[in-house]
């Protein structure tokens, strides 16, 4: 597969170095994930290209950092098709034309065929990437090399979907993956047992914090990140509130008028 990163040239405490877009070239030249219409980003693509013409987008999901540099994209390739998977909540904050896709499909990118992986989590719409050829994986937000992802629980996010599409990732035995941020994914499955064991910890640190008496947010957030950064904070207390409602469905906690207790 002919595959070029282009940065979004949009770094920041979320996006790390800033994001990943992905040009597959070939008789469909297809960008995967539209970063935020920097011009940086925008000429590097343009190089890339050079006489062709960009004929698709896919997007990994509805978050600003992957979708809105498709209004600057539109506005220079005016045939281009915009393919994701819906949230339209989300997906109608962006002047472009969606074609909506969904598990299982098959596009055409540059060429080879993607198939459409849905893997929600981090976002319900959240899709990942695949050429079965070569088993390469475009993972969007999944997995991001040597960090943890956010899930955010008020915002979309659902950490036992999210679990369950690391999961179904492994199932597929990817050759490369080619994460949204920050370098290629070196042991896929070594990273992902990180998270679990990673989550699995977490949710020890939660029960501990309500075995203590922590009922509110705030009180379980300070108990489990005493030093953290201001500008983190936001992150941490997003992903607290995932493991909670995960762990409410499971029946192990009850919330009462956002206080948290044992069940």
């Amino acid at each position: 597969v002919n595959i070029t990163l282009i940065p979004g040239f949009n770094p920041g405490p979320y996006t790390g170095t800033g994001n990943n877009t992905y040009l597959i070239l070939g008789r469909q030249p297809t960008l995967i994930d539209a970063a935020t219409g920097k011009l940086p980003h925008l000429e590097a693509l343009a190089d890339a290209l050079g006489t062709f013409p960009l004929a698709r987008v896919l997007v990994t999901h509805a978050h600003s950092d992957h979708v809105a540099g498709c209004v600057s994209l539109a506005q220079r390739w005016p045939d281009l098709e915009f393919a994701k998977i819906p949230w339209t909540e989300q997906d109608k904050k962006y002047d472009v034309i969606w074609r909506q896709i969904e598990e299982g499909d098959v596009v055409v990118a540059g060429d080879v065929q993607l198939r459409v992986i849905h893997t929600p989590g981090h976002a319900p719409d959240h899709a990942c990437f695949f050429e079965e050829i070569g088993r390469t994986l475009f993972c969007g937000d999944l997995i991001v090399q040597g960090s943890t992802v956010v899930i955010p629980g008020s915002r979309g996010g659902n950490l036992a979907a999210y679990l369950a599409s690391l999961r179904l990732v492994l199932d597929l035995k990817p050759a490369r993956v080619l994460p949204a941020h920050g370098p290629e994914i070196r042991d896929p499955v070594a990273q992902i047992q990180y998270y679990f064991d990673h989550r699995r910890r977490r949710e020890d640190q939660i029960m501990s914090a309500l075995q203590e008496g922590c009922t509110t947010l705030t009180e379980i957030v300070d108990r489990i990140y005493p030093l953290l950064l201001k500008n983190l904070r936001d992150a941490a207390s997003e992903s607290v509130l995932a493991h909670l409602i995960k762990l409410e469905d499971e029946g192990r906690v009850c919330e009462n008028d956002r206080q948290w207790t044992l069940a």
